[in-house]
């Protein structure tokens, strides 16, 4: 819902093993959580923001992808209506296991 409100063309597809998706596009462990796409050869792990997933595709920076692990309180889809959102980052990925804060919200 978050996406497409924001104008991106969204197939979700479920699958038996999401683990091997994962484990396909080096996620690292550590920074899973409950959902992963792919975007223009990057992947998206978790409940990034659309406005950082734009910014990815737009700067192409030289990772793996985004992710932003566990279910963050206050990230797309986790908001809960009359609490503050809780401050949370916005990782980038590598394939040789490198991370790095690409946004802090």
């Amino acid at each position: 819902m978050h996406l497409r409100e924001r104008g991106f063309s969204v197939d979700a597809q479920n699958v038996h093993d999401i683990y091997a998706v994962k484990r396909t596009h080096g996620v690292p462990r550590a920074l899973q959580s409950c959902h992963t796409a792919l975007a223009r050869g990057y992947v998206v792990e978790g409940h990034v923001p659309a406005d950082e997933i734009a910014r990815l595709l737009r700067e192409r920076p030289r990772v793996a992808g985004l992710a932003v692990p566990g279910m963050r309180p206050g990230s797309p889809g986790m908001e809960t209506p009359g609490q503050a959102p809780a401050r949370y980052d916005v990782l980038a990925f590598d394939r040789t296991g490198g991370v790095t804060v690409f946004a802090r919200r």
